[in-house]
């Protein structure tokens, strides 16, 4: 997993890297690897976090 996906706890915001367009979504939970993110207009996602790097948004 990506040492920075590792830092991401329900309830800080974040954007994906290959998809701007799905906006700023929250995240759910984070556990194995494997991080819950429910993003506005995609509804929640299972991202893996061993192939994606997250991208923290601190002023949503």
């Amino acid at each position: 997993m990506n040492d920075l996906n590792a830092i991401l706890a329900p309830g800080l915001f974040v954007r994906h890297p290959d998809h701007p367009e799905w906006g700023v979504g929250q995240v759910q939970s984070n556990a194995g690897g494997k991080i819950t993110v429910n993003f506005p207009d995609q509804g929640k996602l299972v991202i893996d976090g061993v192939r994606v790097s997250l991208i923290p948004v601190f002023d949503p």
